[in-house]
């Protein structure tokens, strides 16, 4: 049985200070949790949707791959 309650972020506020330091610690946790797992992305999410270069791009960093190796064996 869920019940859902809308309290005001003073009354939260009012809450959490009556907390014994315990569970003011284990709530801390939960939050800073929370945050970081918002905050962590998933590297294969991450470049999949990264830039992408162009065919012409592509052809023109072959190209000076290609100029760079020519002139380190001249």
């Amino acid at each position: 049985m869920r019940v859902q309650v809308d309290i005001g972020f003073d009354e939260l506020l009012k809450i959490v200070r009556t907390l014994p330091a315990g569970k003011l610690k284990q709530l801390k946790a939960e939050i800073e949790k929370e945050i970081k797992e918002e905050q962590s992305v998933d590297l294969e999410t991450l470049l999949l949707n990264g830039p992408v270069a162009t065919k012409k791009q592509l052809e023109k960093i072959a190209k000076n791959i290609e100029d760079i190796n020519k002139w380190r064996t001249e």
